[in-house]
């Protein structure tokens, strides 16, 4: 573990330990989830894009004929919503 000093505006200070509160964590811990959250976004977004790179609508379309034209068994079907 390593210590990093942080300052923060006081109003985001007071709904940190509030939230910290109602979740029954510590500030220290919410403030990791929360850093974590955001780097895996950030990781994700970053992943999707490199792979975008080296896709092409050809490959795309080579993917999509390997499909089965079959219908999905009746217990695998999307239930439509009533209106």
């Amino acid at each position: 573990m390593s210590t990093l000093s942080l300052r923060l505006p006081k109003s985001l200070h007071d709904l940190a330990r509030e939230v910290a509160k109602e979740e029954d964590i510590s500030i220290n811990q919410l403030i990791t989830l929360a850093l974590a959250e955001k780097l895996s976004a950030l990781k994700t977004e970053e992943y999707f894009e490199q792979r975008a790179k080296g896709s092409s609508r050809a490959k795309f379309e080579r993917a999509l004929a390997k499909v089965s034209k079959q219908e999905p068994a009746a217990e695998d079907r999307l239930q439509r919503r009533a209106k």
